[in-house]
């Protein structure tokens, strides 16, 4: 095993990063059928608009002007996504930015990628709606826990 993963530099390492991210989120059982029937993501298009957003996300360095929620609510409104989905898209992305990094910018990777898991999830389940229980059942905060004690 590799002891010595460097942070997260830049826009080549999240290159990278979301590459191995998606190879598995889109191979995953629970979660592939989201990008690769329902939505039909094309990766070549795809990936520099997420690179854009990860960047700004850590660096600050790129321009992302997206609305991110709306290709989200789009693919809610055809098959809704529940909040054990959300939960596998935290393990694979712990998963792949623990496989590939260790520091500062990998933590805040990870931190800001289970906020954005919890926001989303959040907007799309609606008003009123309470992630209390699934917490409870090892939603977002304890996979990501039982990840990094594994790491």
């Amino acid at each position: 095993m590799n002891h010595h993963r460097a942070d997260i530099a830049g826009r080549a390492d999240l290159d990278r990063l979301l590459r191995r991210f998606y190879t598995a989120a889109f191979a995953d059982p629970r979660i592939g059928p989201f990008f690769t029937e329902i939505a039909g993501t094309d990766l070549g298009v795809h990936l520099p608009r997420i690179t854009d957003f990860w960047e700004r996300a850590l660096f600050r360095t790129a321009d992302y002007r997206r609305n991110a929620f709306a290709p989200h609510a789009a693919l809610h409104s055809v098959r809704g996504m529940t909040a054990a989905d959300f939960g596998r898209w935290v393990q694979l992305w712990h998963a792949t930015v623990d496989g590939l990094h260790r520091g500062p910018n990998a933590e805040r990777a990870k931190a800001q990628g289970e906020r954005i898991a919890l926001a989303l999830h959040g907007r799309l389940a609606g008003p009123g709606a309470s992630l209390a229980g699934e917490v409870n059942r090892g939603f977002i905060p304890l996979a990501a826990l039982e990840l990094r004690s594994a790491a």
